[in-house]
């Protein structure tokens, strides 16, 4: 069986700080006679895997301590699984991580309703404090938000309005 150096040794910087002499700090670093120790360290054990854990394709193992309070679930979770047979190097990986987390808050939402929990997203996003401590900043940033969203309502109003203007001619012509 080939080790895990020989098998990612084509990754280029893989393993970068696994040689003492290679080290990429080396005129910065104040070294202080122990700093060679950490590579001979006893590695943690490894949590026991009992739930389904999402993992880059570029790490040989799973990470020895992991979060299990919200594994991958629902559409987000299908999405999230998707993104990672995807390198980490690619729009493909991160892009969809993106979509997930924002149908996750959506997905959240509706677990909340189900459960008879009415959602305070004024509260739960932090406005209150952000009211509190950057009045200026967060009137801008509602500002902003209100005119780009009268604008794409005002846009795709108008769309629609040519649509059935343009379906109408087509029925009054005939």
């Amino acid at each position: 069986m080939e080790n895990n150096e020989d098998k990612y040794a084509h990754i280029k910087g893989w393993g970068i700080d696994a040689d003492p002499e290679n080290d990429p700090t080396y005129p910065m670093k104040d070294w202080n006679g122990a700093d060679h120790e950490r590579l001979n360290y006893e590695p943690p054990p490894q949590q026991p895997i009992d739930i389904e854990i999402l993992q880059s394709i570029e790490r040989p193992r799973p990470p020895a301590v992991f979060g299990t309070s919200t594994p991958p679930h629902s559409l987000s979770g299908m999405i999230r699984r998707w993104a990672f047979r995807y390198s980490e190097s690619t729009y493909a990986h991160w892009v969809p991580l993106v979509l997930a987390d924002r149908i996750n808050v959506v997905e959240g939402y509706i677990e909340d309703f189900a459960k008879g929990i009415l959602p305070n997203p004024f509260a739960e996003r932090g406005w209150q404090a952000e009211w509190k401590y950057n009045r200026k900043d967060f009137v801008q940033k509602i500002a902003i938000g209100v005119v780009v969203t009268g604008a794409l309502v005002a846009i795709l109003s108008r769309k629609n309005r040519k649509n059935k203007k343009s379906k109408q001619s087509v029925y009054y012509s005939s």
